[in-house]
């Protein structure tokens, strides 16, 4: 299991009339999350695509809203990776405010595709080899 954890700040364009943060731009937190915590691994979704030809589409998300979070918050982005990837990945999503209030929390799978051939194939090695180090 890794965990990682990003600052993010709620902005005026994130929150809808009520001032809480609008239920759609939390995909946009999972994202972030999801790719600050590959960085933190120095896995970078760029040098992936381009290298490697591998692309990782979302195939599911199953979210839980808690608590509002509100304009001008500042949130952590938790994101955790649960076990080795296969097929697929896993990346549980946790967002709480500045009193560690959990406020949202997700479930966001990905596969891995070949970009040359449009196949879905499994996590490459030397991803795993990364991800094993931090285990």
């Amino acid at each position: 299991m890794y965990q990682f954890d990003f600052p993010y700040r709620v902005t005026y364009a994130d929150t809808d009339k009520m001032g809480y943060l609008y239920y759609g731009n939390y995909a946009t937190l999972y994202e972030i999350g999801r790719v600050e915590t590959m960085r933190s691994l120095g896995i970078y979704y760029k040098e992936m695509e381009q290298n490697h030809q591998i692309m990782m589409p979302v195939v599911s998300v199953e979210a839980r809203y808690l608590k509002p979070a509100l304009y001008d918050d500042l949130l952590n982005i938790r994101t955790i990776i649960p076990e080795m990837p296969g097929k697929m990945v896993t990346f549980l999503s946790e967002i709480y405010n500045s009193e560690q209030i959990c406020l949202h929390k997700a479930t966001v799978k990905l596969f891995f595709i070949d970009m040359s051939s449009q196949l879905r194939v499994s996590c490459p090695d030397w991803m795993t080899d990364i991800l094993k180090k931090h285990t």
